[in-house]
């Protein structure tokens, strides 16, 4: 749902790419085939071998036909090189940075709001409860597991989660919700499975965001001093999830500050906050669970805020 003009649409997506991963993500035995280790090994080795494929300067052949498949053309004007063949490579261009002023945060000089981690479909959610209710259908899906700590964990229990879904034809750069200090980054190893509705919304026993290889961040939040993890998650042909140079611990961010990048694929950022630290907007969480569809924001938008400014 577009959440400026409130009008449905559906992903584009061609038709090959829907059946491919009807047949692969849905049913049991997807599901126990999914397991395998040669299929988790099939995989990591074809997401791999697409970015080492468009780390090659002849993959600049690739770039005007995807901008023209997405209608990318206008947004092209947002970005820091607005020229496609000034790119080097297909991955240069599908990282590209956009220009900051062309995505202002809402209420900038208020630290009790929280933004949208990026150009994105997202759902929102007051509790974990709630996601798993509507959403997230993996079976035993936890905040433990999604950050492989069950003390980390801890922290966030009945907080709220926000799941920010880049579809491969967004602007593929993560930003930060909050402003704060970065308390702890940490790498988690894991599959490459898609993150597209039609696998997260799957009941069965396949948990790809708890599976998937992610980053997590911490984040001490400034005016709050709450704790907000920022999770980035890889997904299928996701060749890396790179930090921008200097962000490490113990640096400050502010909010809408770019954190990172994903390479080619599609990929996810969760955001979780502890209990009482945020009201969720409520547009977004009727869409998540009443419609219980995508919303489309884009980065620096806002997304809720602390019960004091609600």
């Amino acid at each position: 749902m577009d959440r400026k003009t409130g009008a449905k649409t559906f992903e584009p997506m061609s038709i090959y790419v829907r059946v491919g991963m009807h047949a692969l993500y849905y049913g049991s035995e997807q599901e126990k085939a999914l397991h395998w280790k040669r299929t988790v090994k099939l995989l990591e080795e074809q997401s791999r071998k697409m970015g080492k494929q468009y780390d090659d300067p002849a993959s600049v052949d690739h770039i005007v036909p995807f901008i023209e498949s997405f209608d990318l053309q206008e947004s092209m004007s947002e970005m820091v090189e607005p020229n496609p063949s000034k790119y080097k490579t297909f991955n240069e261009f599908f990282s590209r940075e956009i220009r900051e002023d062309a995505r202002p945060i809402d209420e900038p000089g208020n630290d009790l709001v929280v933004s949208s981690p990026a150009d994105c479909r997202l759902t929102a959610f007051p509790t974990v409860d709630l996601a798993t209710k509507y959403w997230i259908k993996g079976f035993g899906f936890t905040i433990s597991a999604l950050l492989d700590s069950s003390s980390l964990a801890s922290h966030f229990n009945n907080g709220a989660i926000v799941i920010a879904r880049l579809a491969p034809q967004d602007y593929h750069r993560w930003h930060s919700p909050v402003s704060g200090t970065i308390e702890s980054i940490t790498e988690i190893p894991g599959a490459y499975y898609t993150v597209n509705p039609q696998a997260i919304n799957e009941a069965g026993t396949l948990d790809v965001f708890c599976e998937n290889r992610r980053s997590v961040m911490i984040v001490r939040r400034t005016g709050t001093d709450a704790k907000v993890a920022i999770i980035a998650v890889g997904a299928m042909l996701v060749g890396s999830i790179k930090y921008n140079p200097g962000i490490a611990i113990g640096k400050t961010i502010r909010r809408g500050e770019c954190l990172g990048a994903f390479q080619y694929g599609g990929s996810t950022v969760i955001n979780l906050y502890q209990e009482g630290d945020v009201v969720l907007d409520e547009d977004l969480v009727n869409n998540s669970t009443k419609e219980v569809c995508e919303t489309l924001v884009r980065v620096g938008w806002r997304v809720g805020g602390n019960p004091c400014v609600n």
